[in-house]
C-alpha cells in the first residue's frame, strides 16, 4: 500500500510505502495548536518507509521535552511532517494530510487526559504504545 500526504495548496508532499507503524489521535497543546483543533491525527512511520518527498519545507524547531522539527510547506504554511529527537527512526505525518485517510483509522488515543471534554473517541483504541509496535 503506498499513501500520499499533501499540503493544502499541493506543492509540498510525502509519499510512503506500507502501513503506518504509529496512527493516532493526540490530545496534547502541542497537538491541538499544531493543527488549530480540539487534537492532532499523528501518523508515524520508520523512516525507510518514506518513497518520496516533494517540494520546499521550512523548519520550525520546538524545544520543549519532545524536541521537534515541524517541515512546513513554505508556500501554504501546513505542517505535513516532522522529527521528534526522542525517535531518530521515525518521522511523524500529519494525518489529515492524506490522500486515503478514510483507509487509515487511527489505532490509539494518546493524552486523554486533556481531551476536550465534549468528544468522545472509540473504545477499542490503545491508550499505549507496547514495544512490539515499533517492530
Amino acid at each position: 500500500m503506498k499513501s500520499l500526504a499533501k499540503c493544502c495548496c499541493g506543492s509540498t508532499s510525502i509519499e510512503i510505502q506500507g502501513k503506518p507503524l504509529i496512527n493516532s489521535v493526540c490530545h496534547c497543546d502541542d497537538c491541538k495548536k499544531r493543527t488549530g483543533s480540539s487534537f492532532g491525527i499523528s501518523i508515524y512511520v520508520k523512516n525507510i518507509q518514506i518513497i518520496k518527498k516533494h517540494g520546499e519545507t521550512t523548519i520550525y524547531k520546538i524545544d520543549t521535552d519532545a524536541k521537534q522539527e515541524r517541515h512546513f510547506c513554505t508556500n501554504c504554511g501546513t505542517t505535513l511532517y516532522w522529527k521528534v529527537e526522542n525517535f531518530p527512526e521515525l518521522t511523524g505525518i500529519a494525518g489529515g494530510c492524506f490522500n486515503n485517510l478514510n483507509e487509515l483509522e487511527p489505532e490509539y488515543n494518546f493524552r486523554s487526559e486533556n481531551m476536550c471534554t465534549w468528544l468522545t473517541m472509540p473504545n477499542n483504541w490503545k491508550t499505549t504504545i507496547s514495544p512490539e509496535a515499533f517492530q
